[in-house]
């Protein structure tokens, strides 16, 4: 009995001088003397993206707000925001079209990069669409031109979900192909960092029901096909496992490559992540495969806003919780959360003992700015 209150209280006592030490002295993400405060740049309804000027605006607005991150789009409908010569050789297209109509070289994501440097603001280079191919494209151009590349469900149709098709994310020449656009960005830009979202690595739990994936399945169940039912727990498990493992190549790769490149995930929250598109991300945290992790704690009320990121915070291991930050949904089509929503999600952060998080998306500032000069004010 007198040893173990021993121990118990040795446990107190240690725990008191964690937690003092950390007060002392906080931990931040790796390349960070500061706390994460963050948005994401989209070529979508917005133009800010569109020409040099916007870019030099659209930073220059970041860095009066307290922006410190821009996670800018690099990756989009089969198409990237930047010169890629993979893309080239595999479309024809070096860059979306769209955003260098005349063909004169532009480089949208060097721009955001030149600009966020004058002002010392981190650039993370935001790969979108992940392992999507395409939206309302029956695939798109990738998997024209690459039939084998879509992923399958128990039907034997392309996986589509929300609109959105899929490549087989569990496919070994899939994930080359994703992996070689990410480190084309990590050796030719003088990046910040990557980062994936609810789509990277994912694919939606429906998929996977390719008949090289079926056999692996077989051969790891003693010749036992897969379930019909996608929900099924095994069944999601294992090829989250993939995912997983996957998750771990990019992390190796890209240090391989750069070892200050910040990899960072926003996934979806958990465990709905992994029940509907396989994103197993506490296992990423905390086997140290990402160094930073932005859940997407979208939600219309300050109820559920709180009560779905304190669910968030017990899938993390204390010594990694520095690596933190909430997303939040600032702006989606039209709408927006009021002015007293967002101070309340900012508020319930600093009360979690978050300093920081990262805002969907840039066009949605604009009705903020009072409000994050007040937070972020240096």
């Amino acid at each position: 009995m007198y040893k173990s209150v021993l121990v118990v209280l040795s446990v107190f006592l240690l725990a008191c001088q964690s937690t003092e030490t950390k007060k002392e002295t906080p931990q931040y993400v790796l390349g960070y003397n500061e706390p994460v405060r963050g948005v994401w740049l989209t070529n979508v309804a917005s133009d800010a993206m569109f020409s040099p000027e916007n870019v030099a605006e659209a930073v220059e607005k970041c860095y009066n707000l307290g922006i410190n991150t821009i996670f800018v789009v690099t990756w989009n409908k089969a198409h990237t925001m930047y010169r890629s010569s993979i893309m080239e050789e595999w479309t024809g297209f070096e860059i979306d079209p769209e955003l260098d109509p005349e063909n004169t070289g532009r480089d949208p994501l060097q721009e955001v990069i030149d600009e966020a440097r004058k002002y010392g603001i981190k650039v993370i280079a935001w790969f979108e669409f992940g392992f999507s191919s395409s939206y309302l494209e029956d695939g798109g151009i990738l998997i024209e031109r690459n039939p084998h590349w879509a992923s399958l469900d128990v039907n034997g149709n392309l996986t589509t979900k929300n609109n959105f098709e899929w490549m087989n994310a569990l496919d070994t020449e899939v994930q080359d192909f994703m992996l070689s656009l990410i480190l084309e960005v990590v050796n030719n830009y003088d990046v910040d960092g990557i980062q994936g979202d609810d789509r990277l690595p994912a694919m939606p739990s429906e998929g996977g029901y390719n008949p090289a994936i079926i056999e692996a399945y077989k051969e790891a169940h003693f010749g036992q096909a897969p379930p019909e039912y996608h929900k099924d727990y095994n069944w999601v498990q294992w090829r989250a496992e993939i995912l997983n493992d996957f998750m771990k190549r990019i992390y190796e790769e890209v240090k391989a490559a750069d070892p200050d490149c910040i990899v960072s995930m926003s996934p979806s929250i958990f465990p709905w992540a992994k029940e509907e598109y396989l994103q197993d991300w506490p296992t990423w945290v905390n086997f140290g495969y990402v160094d930073m992790i932005v859940p997407q704690v979208y939600r219309r009320d300050i109820d559920a806003y709180t009560r779905t990121l304190e669910a968030q915070l017990r899938y993390v291991l204390p010594e990694k919780m520095y690596q933190f930050y909430p997303g939040l949904l600032i702006r989606v089509g039209d709408e927006q959360p009021s002015e007293e929503f967002l101070t309340q999600m900012l508020e319930a952060n600093r009360r979690l003992g978050f300093e920081g998080e990262v805002h969907f998306f840039y066009e949605g500032l604009h009705k903020y700015e009072d409000i994050l000069k007040s937070f972020y004010k240096k």
